[in-house]
């Protein structure tokens, strides 16, 4: 480790030193003249000169450290290097900890491969959390000469669906499960539909909507649009039986079951649509409609060229889409191709439930990633309490009292 300062004109308080070293050399004893009539004819002689004196060095010296504590305070001292080096041994929950430790080189740090990375002497945690990630947070805040053992069990949960990639070799190695995988679980969010390889194929998604009715309200000028959005609706699902879109204009009412809604409509989501979603529907918007508020947008569909022909986010409970071009053949060629129905059908279904388990020996991170910069360990907190101690004595030696009359 070693120690930096994270806001180093903080160091520019240091010239309040001067303020104590001033006061205590002005420092004079009090003196009151008395006229003596026999001297009153003397000639008057020069003073002696006198040399600096300081008095209460003691109260000097702890006024000194007290405003040179407050300027490294103020500079926000802190620790570079993240944790310590060495060997770090975790240990998924479901593995066999004594084995893992048995195996592990003497001296290396043992814990839990679960958040705050717990000592391995504690119980094991209950709840799976994403391996994943753990591994990505604690391989940025190790130093890049720390080693790195992972025990896992042979069936893991809570994994993305595809290996991390992470900036060191990590000595992976499978151990016998001691317990069964506890239940994985619900996505936290409903904005990671469809982003990276969770997301549903086509056909999958097709079969989903399909058992659902799309509700289109759409506005005059954007009528043209609305005939491909109800177009590809009807060819969800070739049945003669399956329920048609229920498309009309924007001032017709929505079905209060209505959980796939159409809205095209240039300008802000209407409040009524808005908390339709936010309850668990989904809206598909065109180019024109403003998603001010809605939350951050994720690119869900691209062309054969990687631009974005649409994109979306959670809303409540519920999710919006947006397409980024007009729906038009000359702006979106798309809309003409025999896969537009499945595509569309795929950014109103619900995201697939992520994989339960997945083969430990299969998911050994990758290497070549880039290295992270651990972050910084803040010593402000530690400096405030030497600030307060130090002004306490200070203070006892300021009154004490014992204490000649000084400043």
């Amino acid at each position: 480790m070693s120690a930096a300062l994270l806001a180093p004109l903080g160091l520019a308080a240091l010239a309040a030193l001067l303020v104590p070293l001033l006061i205590h050399l002005a420092r004079r004893d009090r003196q009151r003249p008395i006229d003596f009539a026999a001297l009153r004819w003397l000639e008057p002689r020069p003073k002696p000169h006198r040399r600096p004196h300081l008095d209460e060095r003691a109260l000097l010296v702890a006024r000194l450290l007290l405003l040179t504590l407050l300027a490294l305070a103020l500079a926000r001292p802190a620790l570079l290097g993240g944790r310590g080096a060495g060997t770090w041994l975790l240990v998924a929950p479901g593995a066999d900890p004594a084995a893992a430790r048995a195996q592990a080189p003497k001296g290396a740090q043992a814990r839990w491969l679960a958040p705050g990375f717990p000592n391995l002497g504690q119980s094991a945690p209950e709840e799976a959390a994403s391996i994943s990630s753990l591994l990505r947070e604690l391989d940025a805040d190790l130093p890049r000469g720390a080693r790195l053992i992972v025990a896992v069990p042979a069936a893991l949960q809570g994994v993305d669906a595809e290996r991390p990639r992470l900036s060191r070799d990590v000595d992976w190695r499978v151990q016998p499960q001691t317990a069964p995988p506890a239940p994985p679980r619900p996505p936290s969010s409903p904005t990671s539909a469809h982003a990276g390889p969770q997301a549903p194929t086509p056909d999958q998604a097709a079969d989903q909507a399909a058992v659902q009715t799309l509700v289109l309200r759409a506005a005059p000028e954007l009528e043209a649009g609305a005939r491909y959005v109800k177009a590809a609706a009807e060819a969800w699902s070739p049945s003669a039986t399956a329920a048609a879109p229920d498309a009309g204009p924007l001032s017709a009412p929505l079905p209060n079951a209505a959980r796939a809604i159409a809205w095209l409509a240039p300008g802000p989501l209407p409040v009524a649509v808005r908390d339709r979603v936010a309850g668990g529907a989904v809206v598909l918007l065109p180019v024109e409609a403003t998603v001010d508020g809605l939350g951050p947008a994720t690119p869900l569909w691209r062309d054969a060229e990687g631009r974005v022909l649409a994109e979306g986010g959670g809303l409540g409970r519920g999710r919006w889409r947006r397409f980024t071009r007009p729906l038009t053949s000359e702006a979106m060629p798309e809309v003409l191709q025999p896969d537009f129905p499945a595509r569309l059908a795929a950014l109103l279904s619900n995201p697939p439930p992520p994989p339960a388990l997945v083969e430990a020996r299969a998911y050994h991170p990758l290497v070549g990633a880039a290295a992270g910069s651990p972050s910084p360990q803040d010593l402000t907190p530690i400096m405030a309490l030497m600030v307060a101690v130090l002004f306490a004595v200070e203070r006892w030696l300021a009154t004490r009292p014992q204490r000649a009359d000084t400043p």
